[in-house]
């Protein structure tokens, strides 16, 4: 299986109300070894201010991503690496949030079939009840993070195969593993894909209506018009064409 580990850095919380990424980081696993891998790796300028509480959690100014590519001139090069394989997340909903707004936003094709792994779940499971982030999943696994003073998408995601692997067996992957892999359309559920699913529950809603109920007396009413228009036309009337 080859995996993709991904994360992303953000201007805040919510797509929905504006905000934007400003750094996305992913590393290739294959054959479960962290010591051959391929990288994506890009700063990106959100077209916004990045609030300075945010600063001061990945350390991305505005002076650091003014220059960079907006979403939509990288998304193809993203698009690319992640294609045929198996994307890894921590807190999986948040990040692809995040991806799948901005590539509907600009018109590329979507990732809804792409086969997701949500390692925050993954770890629930396996430690209820105990702090599950990627720096406590780190420090019970033993992996060295001191490098790691502020979040970065691309650290993050190599921290994250680390995690993913101890997780899930180390070299030797646990056969009894449940893995929860998911489409990415159950992780987010975008306001188009809402829309058109509302539309057919009301299209549903429609269909179901029971058959209106015809008096006697308007049946007569209309066959006595409908006589009345087939000798006014000499018979030349639509019904009883063909």
């Amino acid at each position: 299986m080859r995996l993709i580990m991904l994360d992303t850095e953000t201007t805040g919380l919510s797509p929905q109300q504006g905000d934007r990424m400003v750094e996305i980081g992913a590393v290739e696993v294959c054959n479960r070894d962290m010591r051959q891998t391929r990288t994506f790796h890009q700063y990106i300028n959100p077209g916004r201010k990045i609030p300075a509480e945010v600063v001061r959690i990945h350390g991305i100014d505005d002076a650091r991503v003014k220059d960079e590519p907006r979403f939509s001139a990288i998304a193809q090069d993203f698009l690319d690496f992640i294609q045929g394989g198996t994307l890894v997340i921590h807190n999986a909903p948040f990040d692809l949030g995040f991806i799948m707004n901005e590539l509907e936003a600009c018109g590329m094709p979507n990732i809804h079939d792409m086969p997701v792994i949500d390692t925050l779940v993954m770890a629930k499971k396996q430690f209820p009840r105990q702090r599950n982030n990627l720096d406590a999943l780190c420090d019970r696994f033993e992996i060295a993070r001191g490098h790691r003073e502020l979040h970065g998408a691309l650290l993050d995601s190599e921290l994250l195969g680390e995690v993913y692997l101890a997780m899930t067996g180390g070299k030797q992957f646990s056969l009894g593993m449940d893995t929860g892999v998911k489409p990415a359309s159950e992780y987010v559920q975008l306001a188009s894909a809402q829309r058109e699913r509302s539309e057919q529950r009301e299209t549903a809603q429609l269909m179901r209506r029971p058959a209106i109920n015809i008096r006697e007396e308007d049946k007569v009413r209309h066959q006595t018009l409908m006589q009345r228009i087939a000798k006014e036309s000499n018979e030349h009337v639509l019904w009883r064409e063909g």
